[in-house]
């Protein structure tokens, strides 16, 4: 089969696929052909994802936080499209604060949304993965579950977090045939990018502030949502049967630079 039509006749979750990452991942999906649910919390974000990616996409509203919102979405991709191949997990939110001054709440909604939102959506869309006799599940975490920004103290724990819950994951079910992996970008051009721009801009403009980020990455920019949607696919897709239990770096080579230079 075609790229053009890989995952024709799959059934693909994408949580957090209104916005961002997620959003890009929806179209990679629709455009090879899946059948794509796309699963966020926000009404008018999922019907104009829905609006701009076509037939092959359908929007459920709901809470990754909540057990019930989970698994009515796999009810809802079993019922419209026969079941459940893929899962992609893009859910997700960044909050700021070393664990002295992260209040309670926000703690727990960074992990909540961030690692048990995975949890969740697993739980209930692994169950018709064996149905169908396999499938793929696909985690977005950060490099930061390798080494941290300071005052990012809830953020850093959630990735590293995802990472570890990734590794149980696969192999818990690499006899049922189901792939877990994580995918690791550094800064990536998305509404959440943008919304800790504006947070740390000072007197210069989002987009200033995010070619400055870019710089420190070694290629020069911070990425883009669909690069990251492609290595998404590759890893959802029947060329990466043999890759489980991983988690794939796609950070321009940040996180093969040291700090320390050399003097000039």
């Amino acid at each position: 089969m075609s790229t053009a039509q890989e995952f024709s006749g799959k059934s693909i979750i994408v949580t957090g696929g209104s916005l961002g990452m997620g959003l890009a991942c929806s179209e990679r999906f629709a455009r090879a052909g899946g059948r794509v649910l796309i699963v966020a919390n926000d009404a008018t974000s999922v019907d104009a994802a829905v609006a701009t990616i076509g037939p092959n996409a359908s929007g459920f509203v709901g809470d990754v936080r909540k057990a019930g919102d989970m698994e009515e979405a796999v009810t809802q991709a079993v019922t419209r499209h026969g079941g459940v191949d893929v899962l992609a997990c893009c859910a997700g939110i960044q909050r700021y604060g070393t664990v002295v001054d992260t209040p309670e709440d926000v703690w727990d909604d960074v992990l909540d949304i961030n690692v048990k939102g995975i949890y969740l959506a697993s739980r209930f869309a692994i169950p018709a993965m064996r149905r169908r006799g396999g499938g793929a599940i696909a985690a977005i975490s950060s490099v930061q579950a390798y080494a941290s920004q300071a005052g990012v103290a809830a953020y850093t724990a959630s990735k590293g977090a995802i990472n570890a819950l990734v590794r149980a994951m696969a192999l818990d079910h690499a006899a049922e045939n189901i792939t877990v992996n994580t995918v690791c970008p550094a800064s990536v051009d998305t509404p959440m990018l943008r919304w800790a721009a504006d947070l740390w801009k000072g007197e210069k403009t989002q987009d200033e502030m995010i070619a400055l980020w870019g710089k420190g990455h070694p290629l020069g920019r911070v990425g883009k949502p669909a690069e990251i949607a492609e290595l998404v696919a590759f890893l959802a897709s029947d060329k990466a049967r043999f890759i489980t239990g991983a988690d794939i770096k796609i950070d321009g080579g940040t996180m093969a630079k040291l700090g320390i230079v050399l003097p000039e």
